[in-house]
């Protein structure tokens, strides 16, 4: 099995979060203000370099106004393909 960061339903994730934060309008830097973290740690989970915990993907999800069950449902349909 592949490495969760390597997964078709990681990067189902990643890029959902990634056009999220673009709809929003907001950068990199902007967001990980918001995180209160280094612009690197949002680059590094964007180019799938760091894998999310469920607590950071749930709470970039409120950030970014997105609903996290929605989104961990396209994650789930994901998982079978």
């Amino acid at each position: 099995m592949p490495k969760s960061i390597h997964t078709n339903a990681y990067r189902v994730l990643i890029k959902k979060l990634v056009n999220s934060r673009k709809a929003a309008g907001l950068t990199q830097m902007e967001l990980a203000l918001e995180l209160d973290r280094p612009q690197s740690f949002v680059a590094k989970y964007e180019l799938q370099e760091r894998r999310l915990d469920f607590v950071e993907v749930v709470r970039l999800a409120r950030i970014l106004q997105i609903d996290a069950v929605e989104l961990m449902q396209s994650v789930e349909l994901a998982i079978d393909e």
